[in-house]
C-alpha cells in the first residue's frame, strides 16, 4: 500500500498481460509469446530499478503489444455489460434468498403499527398530475376515478398482477370493463363496489385515494442464529396451516404478524391484556397494543383458542404464536393455531416506502 502508484500500475498490467497470454496460448505464435515475455520482463527490470520514466515506458510497449496482439473482440463492449448485468441478478438473488427480503404489508392487521392497503373514498374528483406523483412518491398514494359510461351491472371483479408486484383489478360490467389500481377487496371494503350493483351513465364507480401497503424489508438472515423473541415483528408462510386455502398461481400466501408465544408459552386474554405465562406481556410492541391508547385496541379473544378469560393455551414445541396488532380485525394464530417453525421466513426490519410516518425500523 506503500509503493508508488505507477509501480501499482505496472504491477496490475504484468498480472494483465499474464492473463491474456494464459487464456490466448493456443492462438498466439512461438515467437509473440517470446516477445510478449521479453517485454514483460523488461518491465520487471525498470520496476526493480525504481526509474518512474523507464517503467512508465517500458510498461507502455507492453500495452501497445497486448493490443496488437490480443485485439479485443467485437462485441467485447457487449459482453462486459451483459456479464455485470448477470452478477448483480446473481448478487442480488443471493441477498434475497439469504439475507434482506421485500415484503408488502397486504392487509390492515397490523394497523397501526404498519398500514395495510388502505381506500378513501372522495366526493372531489383528483389533484393535478403533480401532485399525483408527489403524493405518489412520497406517501404512496394512488387515485382512481371510475365513472360510468352507460348503465352498468358489474358482473365480475377479478384481480391482476403486473410485474409480479402490483395488483389491480377488473371490473367486468355488462357493458364496459375497467381496470383500477386497488386489490379487489379494498373495491368492496372501502368502494362498496359489488358484483350486483347498478350504475347509470355519468355515476361514479369509485372515486379517491388507495394507499400503498407499507414496504418493509425482511431480515432472514438473524433466524439462523439466535431464536425469534416474544414481541418480534415476522413474516411467516402459511402453507400446510388449516384454513389458510393457497392461491392457485402463486402458491401459499406469507402473513405478517407479532409474535405473541414461543414454544412452552402459556397465553391468556382477557381483553384488552394479554398474559404470558401468568404474567402480563411485557415486550414493547405487545404492551402498546394492550394500552388500548391511540387507534390501538388491545387484544381481543379468539375463537378456536383463547376465547374466553379463562381459556388457556400452551404453545407447542417448534411453534409459534402470531397475532396481528389490530386484534379485532386479524385472522392469525387464535383462529387457526400455532405457526410451525418451518414457516418462519425471517423478522420484519425496516419500512423502506413509503416515506411517511412508518418510515423506519420496525418495534
Amino acid at each position: 500500500m506503500f509503493e508508488p502508484r505507477y509501480i501499482k500500475h505496472s504491477h496490475l498490467l504484468i498480472r494483465h498481460a499474464e492473463k491474456l497470454i494464459r487464456y490466448r496460448r493456443d492462438r498466439l505464435s512461438e515467437s509473440v509469446i517470446t516477445e510478449l515475455h521479453t517485454q514483460l520482463e523488461k518491465v520487471r527490470t525498470a520496476m526493480k530499478s525504481r526509474d518512474q520514466r523507464a517503467t512508465h515506458e517500458e510498461s507502455e510497449r507492453l500495452d501497445t503489444l497486448l493490443t496488437e496482439h490480443t485485439p479485443p473482440h467485437k462485441d467485447s463492449v457487449w459482453r462486459e455489460n451483459v456479464e455485470v448485468i448477470l452478477v448483480a441478478i446473481v448478487v442480488a438473488i443471493g441477498i434475497r434468498s439469504y439475507f434482506i427480503q421485500p415484503f408488502k404489508i397486504p392487509t390492515g392487521s397490523m394497523q397501526p403499527t404498519l398500514n395495510g392497503i388502505i381506500g378513501h373514498p372522495l366526493s372531489s374528483p383528483a389533484p393535478n398530475v403533480f401532485k399525483q406523483v408527489f403524493d405518489f412518491v412520497a406517501a404512496g398514494r394512488n387515485y382512481i376515478d371510475v365513472v360510468s359510461g352507460a348503465e352498468n351491472t358489474v358482473m365480475d371483479i377479478t384481480p391482476r398482477k403486473f410485474l409480479f408486484f402490483f395488483t389491480l383489478s377488473r371490473i367486468t360490467c355488462d357493458h364496459q370493463s375497467f381496470t383500477v389500481y386497488a386489490p379487489p377487496e379494498i373495491l368492496r371494503q372501502d368502494f362498496q363496489v359489488f358484483p350486483g350493483n347498478v350504475y347509470h351513465r355519468g355515476q361514479v364507480i369509485a372515486r379517491g385515494t388507495v394507499d400503498t401497503g407499507d414496504q418493509v424489508f425482511v431480515d432472514k438472515f438473524s433466524y439462523n442464529f439466535v431464536h425469534p423473541h416474544r414481541g418480534d415483528v415476522f413474516v411467516f408462510r402459511t402453507n400446510r396451516i388449516l384454513g389458510i386455502r393457497e392461491d392457485p398461481e402463486a402458491g401459499a400466501p406469507f402473513y405478517i404478524k407479532r409474535l405473541t408465544g414461543t414454544p412452552g408459552d402459556e397465553l391468556r386474554i382477557d381483553s384488552p391484556k394479554l398474559y404470558v405465562n401468568g404474567e402480563l406481556a411485557n415486550s414493547f410492541g405487545v404492551r402498546r397494543v394492550m394500552a388500548a391508547q391511540g387507534l390501538y385496541k388491545g387484544y381481543g379473544p379468539g375463537q378456536s383458542f383463547l376465547g374466553t378469560p379463562t381459556r388457556t393455551y400452551v404453545v407447542p414445541a417448534e411453534g409459534y404464536f402470531a397475532m396481528g396488532d389490530n386484534s379485532y380485525n386479524s385472522y392469525d394464530s387464535r383462529y387457526w393455531g400455532p405457526v410451525p417453525e418451518e414457516n418462519l421466513v425471517g423478522r420484519g426490519l425496516f419500512v423502506y416506502w413509503p416515506f411517511t410516518r412508518h418510515w423506519g425500523f420496525i418495534r
